[in-house]
């Protein structure tokens, strides 16, 4: 089964947000307990899913920022002129 990381982090940001709601309206501290426990967990296993997702790119660290060009795409862009 294929889990994608972007659905994760939304989970667990929710999750994580939604432990700060509970705690500072009062809840009973056993569900903000078990929520946290959970949310850090969740939090554990999308930070690994992320760093070994199989995500490929052409894009290298000569390439910067792609709204702002320097290295070889502003090079191109000079041969192009």
């Amino acid at each position: 089964m294929k889990v994608n990381a972007i659905p994760l982090l939304l989970i667990t940001t929710l999750i994580l947000v939604m432990t700060t709601i509970f705690s500072s309206l009062n809840f009973e501290f056993k569900w903000v307990f078990y929520l946290m426990v959970f949310g850090q967990g969740i939090f554990v296993f999308t930070v690994y899913k992320v760093l070994t997702d199989l995500y490929k790119t052409d894009k290298t660290f000569e390439d910067f920022y792609e709204d702002h060009p320097i290295g070889k795409e502003e090079k191109q862009l000079e041969d192009n002129k």
